[in-house]
């Protein structure tokens, strides 16, 4: 038992400080860091340490503000230009993908909990309930996997993989609720249930784009001195947005995420700075999520549960989740069969579900307990089996592709100022016509700003001599003439980015 703020302080310190130190020793061994963060929470829980935490409305406020930062911070970073192509396969997934894995798991659990005994015996409204907790792939989770292991892959599966998990978390959640107040009032007309799920949606794709316009322009209008409050400010719009979304029956998390693709998406001032500040902090909530969740779970609960839990696990792996994909994905043709296996694999479940799962016990559905328990041991199947597989499944499937080149300076110009940046490799084909950088035929209005030579960095002059692998840094306001330069000298190896 915790007395003082001070033993409160102590304790968060070392989990977090704990935490940082398994993910990055889980990285090395494949495996995911949110896994991990679920582990530290269990080792210091009731059945660990002896931490006591029992409170689902607490791991609920928490999971809805976690959620709300990190569907904003994964909309702010997609760029629009890259899920264009495959907006209508990724929005059937995450609308009617959800209905048909929780139509096709809901029945199976209701089937298997009448033939098993030893559990109680769900009805089908419970089983279906327990589906939809389940039912969305976990933003947290895809997010920070792909990104993390650093996989690049074929076919926009990468975008799509990110579409989906970001936008389907609002389905599960509308079917979560309403299946609660469907048990709850012994029966509920299919018309108003229909009604209020359109609702929902539909508040929260004009409440986010709307308030996600307003957002851009109060960030570059109001002037803050102090460009540090900046991100703050952003994060006060992100929770304004969330709640009277909610309040006015919308789908809050819809809203949020749909808010962070038009911010992420338009110039707004101190954007590298806000996107540094919500990396870290979208990290940070992520951490502090799994961790209360593990704390939440007792797991000597898991044990019983593991039978029924493996089996609806693997259920959901091996068959609801495939079959909900090529369903979904039958009318469109951009999606070769190794791809749509390899966005049934990365079905992974996470925190979303976990935190989905304290809604029931909240409510005081009949067996939450269960519910709860079979959700979270499924969560840990998914990230021990799809987790840390990821990028072998991809591999084994011909998905991979050539990684983005390394940006070597860091270096980002203010959107205000019309110029396009690039880095140059040197070569010999290019020290052909001269090593000096002088030699170089350059169009006018261009500089080389900076050399990068054996991992020190330096500013050329005219008669600078130029190596074999050095890296240089060009900066122009006519970018095709740039082109056009690089061309004639043949140097292949660069990159540019355009503001």
């Amino acid at each position: 038992m915790l007395h003082n703020a001070e033993e409160v302080l102590l304790i968060c310190s070392v989990i977090l400080f704990v935490s940082i130190l398994a993910g990055k020793a889980g990285f090395r061994v494949g495996l995911p860091a949110l896994l991990l963060f679920l582990g530290i929470g269990m080792l210091f829980g009731s059945d660990g340490l002896g931490l006591q935490f029992s409170n689902p409305q607490i791991a609920q406020f928490i999971g809805m503000i976690a959620l709300s930062i990190i569907l904003f911070s994964g909309g702010m970073d997609t760029k629009l230009s890259e899920i264009k192509p495959i907006a209508s396969q990724g929005v059937v997934l995450a609308t009617l993908g959800v209905l048909v894995t929780t139509a096709i798991t809901g029945y199976f659990i209701f089937w298997l909990t009448g033939l098993v005994a030893g559990y109680e015996t769900l009805t089908l409204a419970e089983s279906l309930l327990m589906a939809a907790v389940m039912s969305s792939t976990d933003s947290a989770s895809v997010f920070s996997i792909l990104r993390s292991k650093g996989v690049y892959l074929k076919q926009r599966l990468r975008p799509t993989l990110e579409l989906e998990s970001g936008s389907n978390d609002p389905m599960a959640y509308m079917l979560t609720i309403i299946l609660i107040a469907y048990i709850q009032s012994n029966g509920m007309n299919f018309l108003d249930g229909a009604i209020s799920l359109a609702v929902q949606l539909i508040l929260g794709l004009i409440a986010g784009y709307i308030l996600g316009k307003v957002s851009v322009w109060i960030i570059n209008k109001v002037n803050v001195e102090n460009q540090s409050l900046y991100p703050i400010l952003l994060l006060a719009v992100i929770f304004f947005i969330f709640s009277i979304t909610s309040l006015l029956k919308g789908n809050g998390y819809l809203a949020v995420y749909i808010a962070g693709l038009v911010v992420g998406n338009t110039k707004i001032i101190h954007k590298k700075s806000i996107v540094t500040f919500f990396d870290g902090f979208t990290w940070l909530w992520q951490i502090v999520m799994f961790i209360t969740l593990g704390l939440l779970v007792n797991p000597h609960e898991l044990l019983p549960v593991a039978g029924i839990g493996l089996t609806v696990g693997i259920f959901m792996i091996i068959f609801a989740r495939p079959i909900t994909v090529f369903l979904c994905l039958l009318p469109f043709r951009n999606f070769t069969t190794k791809a749509k296996l390899y966005i049934s694999w990365v079905g992974l479940r996470g925190a979303v579900p976990i935190i989905f799962a304290t809604y029931p016990l909240i409510a005081g559905i009949e067996n939450a307990n269960l519910i709860f328990n079979v959700v979270f041991f499924i969560t840990i199947l998914s990230l021990l089996v799809q987790g840390t597989t990821v990028t072998h499944v991809a591999r084994w499937l011909h998905l991979t592709d050539a990684p983005d080149r390394k940006d070597e300076f860091g270096i980002e110009l203010p959107e205000e100022i019309k110029s396009a940046m690039s880095e140059i490799d040197i070569t010999k084909e290019v020290l052909s016509h001269g090593n000096k950088l002088m030699q170089l035929k350059l169009p006018d209005h261009t500089l080389a700003v900076m050399v990068k030579r054996d991992g020190k960095y330096f500013i050329p002059k005219g008669n600078t001599e130029l190596h074999e692998n050095d890296k240089l840094l060009m900066i122009s306001d006519n970018d095709e003439a740039l082109l056009q330069s690089y061309e004639s000298l043949g140097i292949k190896g660069f990159t540019m980015k355009k503001n």
